[in-house]
């Protein structure tokens, strides 16, 4: 079956997460992914945990599909293989500080005379331009510049980051985008030509803040830390069940709420002034949150659930990976799925998001090993097998 992206080449020239991620997500509809990383060290990923009997865990998620080619950029050779590289494919990502690839000889400006038709996507913390542009840039940081990270926690303690890459992995979904737009009007526009996109981290959960932005310039307020939306929707936490159990309920419309009021049995809620509409519940918000959680609390989680769920109430229990790994949702939907591993035997993996009804996307291979795809790709660009054996002794590759 045919994949949407079947003969796009990608040259993942990037490390660490957001970048990879990118085309990773490429690479699970079809591209032609090569990574580039260093002889000998590998991307530094390779060495981040989770590890088990020193093999690292998060590897083969992050890295599937892709073919492994170790290049030397401090080298002239190595230089010179990326410039024959860059020749034949459409698409490079990157994902150094600002004029890094420069100082290597190989910007934009270079590889855009040796093939026009080539799509460059670079991320970087803060973007190419800019007074930060030279300041290095990584996810956490990026999240907190962003505002995001102001916004999580409580009222009375400090602001907290997310416990996982968060913008890392958001900056990834924009490469993809950004990598499938390019593409598009390269092919699809008679003039249609490649082009540079300047992606920095921070932007791409900023983008996500409309309501900030809107909030303080028409009303001049500055949203302070709350754990919830606060400020969109009432009611609407965090809130436990009378077996122990947390769950998680929004009534982000007038319509939700009017159904978990008659689900509460408290019509009178409907009517009241104080409760009637969004704007007046928010004005009231922890009276209402109050009534909620009295309520909630004195029900057993599942009988809950079969509750709200009956009259259309958007809730969720709050889910451990344990919970997700036994759950039939993420069951039904094939969320995680197994791959045979060289050495960990099999190995259970996020699956492929979203699904296409005609070119579903796929895992075709498990992360290679460190320059596993040497061979293969440089002799696809013309080199011989001398040639190749000269470039592994003089560590070029």
């Amino acid at each position: 079956m045919k994949t949407p992206l079947e003969g796009v080449k990608v040259l993942d020239v990037s490390t660490m997460i957001a970048a990879p991620y990118g085309t990773a997500l490429l690479g699970d509809f079809g591209a032609d992914v090569v990574k580039v990383e260093i002889p000998g060290r590998g991307d530094t990923s390779r060495s981040v945990g989770p590890f088990k009997d020193d093999e690292p865990l998060r590897w083969p998620g992050l890295s599937r599909n892709k073919k492994s080619l170790t290049l030397d950029l401090h080298q002239e050779e190595g230089v010179n293989i990326l410039k024959k590289l860059a020749a034949t494919h459409d698409i490079l990502v990157e994902n150094f500080r600002p004029g890094t690839l420069e100082k290597w000889g190989v910007g934009y400006d270079v590889l855009k005379e040796i093939n026009p038709n080539l799509i460059m996507i670079r991320v970087s913390g803060y973007g190419q331009t800019g007074p930060y542009k030279e300041k290095a840039g990584f996810g956490t940081p990026a999240t907190a510049f962003s505002g995001y990270t102001y916004l999580q926690g409580f009222t009375d303690r400090h602001p907290v980051s997310p416990p996982f890459s968060l913008t890392d992995y958001i900056c990834g979904i924009y490469v993809a985008f950004a990598a499938v737009t390019a593409l598009y009007h390269r092919d699809a526009h008679e003039d249609g030509e490649g082009q540079m996109v300047d992606i920095a981290l921070y932007e791409t959960v900023f983008r996500m803040m409309e309501f900030l932005v809107a909030e303080y310039d028409q009303l001049q307020k500055v949203r302070e830390r709350a754990p919830g939306l606060a400020g969109h929707s009432s009611p609407s936490g965090t809130f436990q069940t009378k077996d122990g159990h947390w769950v998680v309920l929004v009534t982000s419309t007038d319509t939700t709420f009017n159904r978990l009021a008659k689900a509460m049995d408290r019509e009178d809620m409907l009517t009241d002034p104080r409760y009637h509409t969004n704007a007046r519940r928010l004005e009231n918000n922890d009276e209402t949150n109050a009534i909620v959680e009295a309520w909630i609390h004195a029900q057993d989680r599942e009988v809950l659930l079969e509750k709200l769920d009956s009259y259309g109430v958007p809730i969720s229990p709050v889910m451990s990976i344990a919970d997700i790994f036994e759950n039939e949702q993420y069951k039904a939907r094939e969320n995680i799925v197994e791959v045979k591993h060289p050495r960990l035997g099999a190995i259970k993996v996020p699956g492929i998001v979203p699904k296409f009804e005609k070119t579903p996307g796929s895992i075709r291979s498990i992360a290679p090993d460190l320059g596993e795809n040497n061979e293969s790709v440089l002799m696809e660009i013309g080199y011989s097998k001398e040639e190749i054996e000269q470039f592994l002794q003089d560590h070029v590759i």
